[in-house]
């Protein structure tokens, strides 16, 4: 997997959760994945159908947004869409829930 200085750990979100800050946090997985395992703060929306779901992110465009989803996969091709749509701080979870939960 590629990543980039632009990522975050798991355990860097733990830690700014844990302080109060409430990041944009969009979860790539699928529903039933959403419902066994969950960041209490993330939005779901399912990597097939973020392009139909874009609008519902235009205005976080210029704001930090954290995408993850199982292992760091998908929200990798999520924060790489995101940005050829013009969003300037998209940031994948490494390891995602998995790394999350671990």
């Amino acid at each position: 997997m590629i990543t980039s200085s632009t990522d975050i750990t798991a355990e860097e979100l733990k830690q700014r959760l844990s302080k109060g800050e409430t990041p944009i946090i969009i979860d790539v997985r699928e529903d039933w994945e959403y419902q066994e395992s969950n960041i209490a703060s993330s939005k779901l929306i399912p990597l097939g159908t973020l392009p139909q779901r874009l609008d519902e992110l235009e205005e976080y465009k210029n704001q930090e947004v954290i995408v993850h989803c199982r292992s760091g996969a998908r929200s990798a091709n999520a924060k790489a869409f995101l940005q050829q749509q013009g969003f300037s701080n998209v940031r994948n979870m490494l390891g995602g829930i998995l790394a999350y939960n671990g």
